[in-house]
């Protein structure tokens, strides 16, 4: 009796002991059953991205069985979801939208976050075509026409990007001041708003990606060039910046990752709900809108483009006179 009476207690007390121990199964339910899933989207809402997005979360959310709420946070060139991604709890119920700029803002300014050390890779999704975009009843026609409104006028040609360090900012850079070419940069923290600037003469210019699709088919806006690999079969006739002898070429892939240290079983079962999604019909005609392909990478070779990318973004930046220690130099010269 004394010895069943012993063991009885013995496995009461391991039992209790498993419960009460933190992150074991017992303890919490499986992902991702406790709650919704938030994913962070950098840009402002009603872009194409914010878009296309919001149609992806809720596509993963009947895979997942679970609602992918959508919350934006724009502004710094699409890198304020970083320190929520750097601070939230490894669980899988935080996730963000991973655009380029993220790669490439730590050489350019002081950031407490690393993209490479603080992201857990879980998909790469798309790219997007950028363009440059003028008023369709623009007097500017050609690329040469800007160039040549730049010289006559030094300072007086706005273009408007949507933020500093961006990708649209980093081609401007390249195509204008390294030809001693000096015009106004204009940023804003999103697509909507960026191209409301162009359509109501705010700005002479905008680059910007794929959200402007719908305002060039109208007319409402030309396109003078695109930066990607190749001619775009939606506008036959809008040379590429490779193709007028500038070595841009600029899709901006993106994807989705989680916070340090998350799960292999939880990326798991993200990426396998956003696979899903992303290959679904719906989300395929939707980017198509935007001109925009799919360009699908599993979280290990995300995460091979996420650290081979942030070793190239360092070079691009130095070349181009854009690093944290260049501006600090240029501000103690102005002193």
């Amino acid at each position: 009796m004394r010895r069943g009476h012993c063991t009885r207690r013995a496995r009461l007390a391991a039992a209790a002991a498993i419960t009460a121990a933190p992150g074991l199964s017992l303890a919490s339910p499986p992902f991702p059953t406790a709650r919704p899933i938030t994913l962070w989207v950098p840009w402002p809402a009603g872009g194409a991205t914010d878009i296309t997005m919001r149609l992806l979360a809720d596509i993963a959310s009947r895979h997942l069985q679970q609602k992918v709420i959508v919350d934006n946070r724009p502004g710094a060139g699409g890198t304020m979801a970083m320190p929520i991604l750097q601070q939230a709890e490894p669980d899988g119920y935080t996730i963000a939208q991973i655009p380029q700029p993220v790669l490439r803002v730590p050489y350019t300014q002081r950031v407490l976050w690393d993209p490479v050390r603080d992201v857990t890779p879980i998909i790469q999704i798309s790219g997007v075509t950028f363009g440059v975009l003028v008023l369709g009843s623009s007097s500017f026609r050609t690329m040469d026409d800007l160039f040549a409104f730049a010289k006559a006028k030094p300072g007086e040609l706005s273009i408007a990007t949507n933020g500093v360090g961006t990708t649209p900012h980093v081609a401007l850079e390249e195509l204008f001041t390294a030809r001693g070419l000096k015009y106004i940069h204009v940023p804003y923290k999103g697509t909507a708003e960026q191209l409301l600037a162009v359509e109501t003469g705010q700005v002479m210019v905008g680059v910007n990606s794929t959200g402007f699709a719908p305002l060039v088919d109208s007319g409402r806006l030309r396109l003078l060039a695109t930066l990607a690999a190749k001619r775009s079969p939606r506008w036959p006739t809008v040379p590429t910046l490779k193709e007028l002898g500038f070595n841009i070429v600029a899709m901006s892939p993106y994807g989705l990752g989680g916070p340090r240290g998350l799960p292999p079983a939880v990326v798991a079962t993200l990426h396998d709900a956003f696979r899903k999604a992303m290959f679904d019909p719906a989300f395929a005609h939707e980017i198509g809108k935007y001109d925009q392909e799919l360009e699908y990478l599993g979280p290990a070779e995300y995460g091979a483009w996420i650290r081979e990318q942030y070793a190239k973004e360092k070079l691009v930046v130095e070349r181009m006179g854009l690093s944290r220690e260049a501006a600090d130099a240029a501000r103690a010269a102005r002193r």
